[in-house]
C-alpha cells in the first residue's frame, strides 16, 4: 500500500505503518498559517465575557493558545517540532459566542498549520473551561484552517 493509495501523508508507503514525514530534503521556507475556531454560547454568557476587565478569561485563552502552539510537536505524535517566529491569537466576543483566529509563522522545512489549528482549538477549550459553570450548552465548532502560505527566503 503506497501513499497514493492511502492518501495519508503519515502512512509508510511500503508497510502501511504510521511514520513521521521525512522533510530533510526540503528547503526551509517562510511559512504562515491562519486557523479559526468558535465557541457558541448563550448571549448572556457572551455578554458576561464582554464585560470582564482586562486580564480576564479572554486573555487567559489567548495565552493558552500561544502556549499550545509552542507545544504542538509534543501533543500531536507525528508533528515536527518547529521554531515558531510568531504566534498570534485573537478572540472576539460576538452576540452568541467567541470567535478565535490564530496565526502561526515559522521558517522551516514543513508547514505550520497544525500549530495554528492547535492554538485556535486550545484557546476555544480555555474559553469553554472558563465559562462552563454558567453555560452548560456551549459548543466548540468551526475549527478549521483558513489560510496556508509559503514563500522562499529572500
Amino acid at each position: 500500500m503506497n501513499q497514493e493509495q492511502t492518501g495519508l501523508s503519515h502512512v509508510d508507503e511500503a508497510t502501511g505503518e504510521v511514520a513521521m514525514v521525512n522533510v530533510g530534503h526540503k528547503p526551509p521556507l517562510r511559512r504562515r498559517a491562519v486557523a479559526a475556531a468558535r465557541v457558541r454560547m448563550a448571549p448572556e454568557t457572551a455578554g458576561r465575557l464582554r464585560s470582564l476587565p482586562k486580564g480576564d478569561a479572554l486573555v487567559t485563552a489567548q495565552v493558552a493558545g500561544i502556549m499550545a502552539a509552542k507545544r504542538t510537536g509534543e501533543l500531536i505524535p507525528l508533528c515536527h517540532p518547529l521554531p515558531l517566529s510568531v504566534v498570534e491569537v485573537r478572540l472576539t466576543v460576538v452576540a452568541d459566542g467567541v470567535e478565535i483566529v490564530a496565526v502561526a509563522e515559522t521558517v522551516a522545512q514543513t508547514g505550520v498549520e497544525m500549530e495554528a489549528l492547535t492554538a485556535a482549538a486550545v484557546a476555544a477549550l480555555t474559553v469553554y473551561d472558563m465559562a462552563k459553570a454558567i453555560d452548560k450548552g456551549m459548543v466548540i465548532d468551526g475549527v478549521r484552517l483558513l489560510e496556508k502560505t509559503k514563500e522562499p527566503l529572500a
